[in-house]
Formats: C-alpha cells, sequence, structure tokens
C-alpha cells in the first residue's frame, strides 16, 4: 500500500507530535496492518519522559496493539489473512534459541519487540515484521471484545507470568504494591488463580480511589498508614503469602520482604532506575523468614494466550482497565492525563 498514515513521532523527550508519514513498506514474509487501537502503557510514559537506550529518534512509539490485517507480504506463510482482525503483542522471538527450544520464551537472548526493533502502533498502519509471524504474539481477537480492550492482552501477560511463577492459589493473602492499570490487573489475576484476599497500597489518593472499582479486599495509603500495623490488623499478624511491587520504587522491595510472612513469596515485577537498582533489603530478613524471591521481566506467548483468554471472559476487566479512549489526533491530551495519574490506562483509536 502506498501513500502516507497519520502517526505520533517522538522527536525528543516529551517532544511527541502527530504528523503525517509514509505507510511503512511490508517485509517478505510480513504483513501490514491496520491499526484499530493502541494502549498506552508505563514503559510509554517512561520512554517517552525520560528516553531509551533501544529507541532511536525521532520513532513511533505503542506496543499494545488490535489491528485488522490489511495485506501480506511476498512469500508470506502465515496463518491470518486479510481481514483478520488480531491482538498484537511486541515480543518476536528466535525458535532455534535454546531457551525457546525449553519453552522459556521469555528469557530468550534473542527477545526482539515491536515498538523498538520495528516502529510501533501509534499510528494508522503497522508493518507486522516475519519474525513475529514466524514465532510471535499474534492471536486472534475474540468477537466479544472491543478493539480497545483486545489492544491490552500484552499488559496482563506479564502479570499471567507472574502469577504462574508465584504460584498463586486458592487460600493465598496478596498485597499489591502500586494501583496503577499494572497493579488493578495484578489483582484480577490473583482473584482468577483463587487468591483468598488482595490488598492494596499506593501513595496516591487519586490512584487508590480508582482502584476501589476492582473491589481490593482493602485499600491502603502506605504515606498515611503504617503498612506493617496495617497488614498485621488484616492478617492476624501473620502478613500476606505473597508481595507484588507493581511499582518502580526501589523502596517497595525493601517494604515488601518486611512485610512478608514467614514462607512467602514477593514477586520483584516492578522494574527499578538503573541509577538506583540495588536498594538496602535485609537479606537477613529473607534468610530467617524463608522468603523465596521472584524476579518477572517478559512473557512467553503462552502467558499472551492466557491473558487474551482472561480478557475475553471478563475475569481481567478490559471495561474498567481502559477508563478513556481518544482520537491519535488528542495524543498530547491523552498523555497529559496519564502522566497526571486521572487515568487508569489510555487507548488511542486512530
Amino acid at each position: 500500500m502506498n501513500g502516507t498514515m497519520k502517526a505520533v513521532v517522538m522527536h525528543a523527550p516529551m517532544d511527541m507530535r502527530v504528523e503525517q508519514v509514509e505507510i511503512p513498506r511490508i517485509e517478505p514474509g510480513g504483513m501490514l496492518v491496520k491499526v484499530e487501537a493502541c494502549g498506552l502503557c508505563g514503559i510509554d510514559l517512561r520512554t517517552i519522559r525520560s528516553g531509551h537506550s533501544k529507541v532511536q529518534l525521532p520513532w513511533i512509539l505503542g506496543h499494545e496493539i488490535c489491528g485488522t490485517v490489511a495485506e501480506v507480504g511476498t512469500d508470506y506463510t502465515g496463518r491470518w489473512a486479510i481481514g483478520d482482525r488480531l491482538s498484537i503483542g511486541p515480543n518476536t522471538y528466535d525458535p532455534g534459541d535454546p531457551y525457546c527450544i525449553d519453552g522459556k520464551h521469555e528469557l530468550s537472548a534473542e527477545v526482539r519487540e515491536i515498538a523498538q526493533a520495528w516502529p510501533g502502533g501509534f499510528s494508522e498502519y503497522i508493518a507486522i515484521p516475519p519474525e513475529s509471524v514466524r514465532l510471535g504474539n499474534l492471536l486472534p481477537a475474540p468477537p466479544n471484545l472491543p478493539n480497545e480492550i483486545a489492544a491490552i492482552v500484552e499488559p496482563g501477560s506479564s502479570v499471567v507470568h507472574a502469577h504462574e511463577k508465584a504460584g498463586t492459589t486458592v487460600g493465598d493473602t496478596v498485597l499489591i504494591m502500586g494501583t496503577g492499570p499494572i497493579g488493578c490487573i495484578h489483582l484480577a489475576v490473583a482473584r482468577a488463580r483463587g487468591a483468598s484476599r488482595v490488598f492494596m497500597a499506593d501513595i496516591n489518593d487519586d490512584r487508590l480511589a480508582m482502584a476501589k472499582a476492582f473491589e481490593p479486599d482493602a485499600l491502603i495509603n502506605n504515606a498515611k498508614e503504617d503498612l506493617s500495623e496495617r497488614l498485621a490488623e488484616l492478617t492476624d499478624g501473620v502478613g500476606p503469602d505473597i508481595v507484588i511491587t507493581a511499582n518502580p520504587a526501589p523502596v517497595s522491595q525493601v517494604v515488601a520482604v518486611e512485610v512478608a510472612a514467614k514462607g512467602g513469596r514477593v514477586v520483584l515485577f516492578g522494574g527499578l532506575p538503573h541509577e538506583d537498582s540495588k536498594p538496602g533489603v535485609d537479606m537477613n530478613l529473607v534468610h530467617y523468614k524463608n522468603l523465596t524471591l521472584i524476579g518477572i521481566s517478559k512473557f512467553a506467548p503462552r502467558h499472551f494466550r492466557m491473558s487474551r483468554d482472561l480478557l475475553a471472559s471478563g475475569q481481567i476487566p478490559g471495561d474498567r482497565i481502559v477508563t478513556n479512549t481518544m482520537p491519535l489526533a488528542n495524543f498530547n491530551d491523552g498523555l497529559s492525563r496519564a502522566l497526571d495519574g486521572k487515568e487508569i490506562k489510555v487507548v488511542f483509536v486512530p
């Protein structure tokens, strides 16, 4: 397809411009997809604020995508046909990587991502690379999901991976530190896996107020209340079985170790700033409380599929995650609302 399209182009930190650019070229074996919706996530916000080592400006971001196949390239052998509506995850994998052969795609050294290695979805069209067609995260979007919800399969994928690794199950008490969109998805997945009680903690009253829609068993502002004391009241002095740090604050990892129950699991979900990635965790607490520390990064195709299915069943309530849908032309307005914490998730519809 020749011609131009509308796209949001990042020229510098906090310099996002809606422009006309060339429709991307389809690589042999790849596809051209008409973007139906693209979500704005925390990684996008950090990249927009501070840049990213894998993003060479000017660039098009956006990696939470729902789109319809518009064209296929030469030598195309994929399973999707023109007109198919897909949920598109950014990660692609090398099927010959030893970790991929073992089914541990998230550990592969060859993970490449749409919106980093290839231009992203804040645009009217996106070129899906042959790597994605061969082994990426492309799934039919369920008919019952509107475009804006079918676009947000990707953030749930890492959350599903986290709970799989933590073994969240019937009877568990879970504390989620952070009430942004990822924290709210953690609550939904914990409940889907049978957790008995789920508490949420944050230092932002507006975020805590928005999280009420997800019906946690307790909401705690740990800037105003002593978190350890409040959890002791809620758990008869035992503490939560699982603590999830769903935010980028180093102090959260320190506190998570302090408040977890003996024999508990601490899920280090939120990545930390490179300049402050060595918080003063008391490793004696890890030792004497017999804690398990669990690191989570990326996801495998099976997690992407499970996230899609949880959205389709309503167990992840996508209609509560997406709090605003806006046209690309209003990108900077949506960005401002997201940065100010006025929305759980903004999705843009070209």
